[in-house]
């Protein structure tokens, strides 16, 4: 029951900090508020509405009963001291019948007050409206065949101290919510800066322009991811320099292999180590390839169906259909982006003799979509595939070029980017690579 309660809470609360802060800062004032105004409506102002509403009610009385009294002297002028001491207006209308219509508000204290005493006092023939005037009731009582009219101020049966005491209670409490939202915003932003400045930096963005700031606790994480990123970026950087050198320091030496290839006699021999070398020579190139992607790109925002286009022209002649839909752009690395759809389409014509790339624009993310007609690759393999050197020589073709880091390299500039690469089958019968791209 516990776990169940806890889920239920966690689907209704928000999921910002700003908005859980705010709720744990603005509910116990409200509560307050309620709780104050609850126990102000109970003991106060109900109280003295139920006191003044009695004490109006036995002054009409007593002037219906002045008004009934046929043997009561000078009536005229006691109705007048009534219209001039009390705020009574009194009249006699003649032939009338009180309305049907009640104009009673059930949720109103004073109405509910009101009913209370004139029942207790006139039983059912009465009958009064507190809402067509805004400072005045209107309220009519049955007299003999005609209807006795009267109108007296509201505040005569309501306490004008309500009104204070509820622009008081709302007004401070509304102050208090607006300096709370200020202070919150304050103390969340350096909490939202960082963690946009870790999302920059995941995918390889540039994070100038963030600097720790907030409480002690929040300052020292950004401390710490400043620290991190430091590090990161140190041993990035010795990673590419140290690949530099072994191409440059293996380069050498297979040149003069080739050269000392060239003038042996043995031209089979030659060949067969010449055709070694080529291999080593390309497993070098594409590993300081993969080793390498990540080198620091400036993110733009490109046009992705542009940046195809641009790409396709290195493919002409290529067995290559477009189906580019929408205008979407994105930020990104172009050059990091284009060498992953280079790496894919290189890939997809290695293997099959027609290939087809789509761009979809779905819910806040750009599908791109590239499908080939060739063997394919088993279901089971397609996680394994996009670990860096893993070949399927069965499935894809043991004599095809390559070491297997194209879809890894391509795997590593998507998730770099914030996306997400799959493998299906392709409506070609070949293998589809399907990427997304958030916006």
């Amino acid at each position: 029951m516990f776990y169940g309660l806890n889920n239920f809470f966690k689907k209704i609360l928000p999921k910002r900090l700003f908005y859980r802060s705010l709720i744990i800062v603005a509910t116990p004032m409200i509560l307050l508020q309620i709780i104050i105004t609850i126990v102000f409506f109970d003991s106060l102002w109900i109280k003295s509405n139920k006191g003044m509403t009695r004490s109006t009610v036995a002054e009409i009385r007593t002037l219906y009963d002045v008004y009934t009294n046929p043997d009561m002297g000078q009536k005229q002028s006691i109705i007048n001291l009534y219209n001039q001491n009390f705020d009574f207006a009194i009249s006699f209308k003649n032939d009338q019948v009180l309305p049907t219509r009640s104009t009673e508000r059930w949720y109103s204290p004073m109405d509910r007050s009101l009913r209370r005493e004139l029942k207790s006092a006139f039983q059912s023939s009465y009958w009064f409206d507190t809402t067509t005037y805004k400072e005045t009731i209107d309220l009519r009582i049955k007299y003999k065949s005609g209807v006795l009219r009267i109108f007296f101020p509201k505040d005569k049966i309501a306490p004008s101290s309500a009104r204070i005491f509820a622009l008081w209670i709302t007004l401070p409490g509304f102050l208090l919510i607006t300096i709370a939202i200020v202070f919150l915003k304050n103390q969340t932003r350096p909490i939202t800066n960082l963690a946009r400045a870790a999302e920059k930096f995941g995918k390889g963005e540039s994070t100038e322009g963030f600097s720790p700031s907030g409480a002690q606790e929040i300052r020292q994480a950004g401390y710490e991811f400043e620290r991190m990123r430091k590090r990161i970026t140190i041993h990035l950087n010795q990673r590419s320099e140290m690949l530099s050198g072994i191409s440059h320091d293996l380069r050498t030496p297979l040149t003069r292999l080739k050269l000392q290839l060239a003038m042996l006699k043995q031209q089979d021999l030659a060949k067969k180590m010449g055709e070694d070398i080529e291999e080593m020579e390309r497993m070098l190139n594409e590993y300081l390839e993969f080793a390498r992607h990540q080198k620091s790109e400036k993110t733009e925002m490109i046009n992705i169906n542009n940046l195809i286009k641009d790409m396709m022209k290195k493919y002409d002649g290529a067995n290559v259909k477009l189906f580019l839909e929408g205008n979407p752009n994105l930020k990104m690395r172009p050059g990091s982006i284009k060498r992953c759809l280079m790496n894919l389409v290189d890939n997809s014509l290695a293997y099959g003799k027609k290939t087809e790339i789509l761009t979809k624009d779905r819910m806040n993310n750009i599908l791109i979509l590239i499908d080939d007609d060739g063997p394919g690759i088993p279901e089971t393999e397609y996680q394994n595939v996009l670990k860096p050197f893993y070949r399927i020589d069965k499935s894809r073709g043991q004599n095809k070029l390559g070491v297997g880091l194209g879809l890894s390299i391509a795997n590593d500039i998507i998730r770099s980017h914030g996306g997400n690469i799959s493998l299906e089958k392709s409506p070609l019968n070949g293998l589809r690579v399907k990427i997304s791209l958030p916006y």
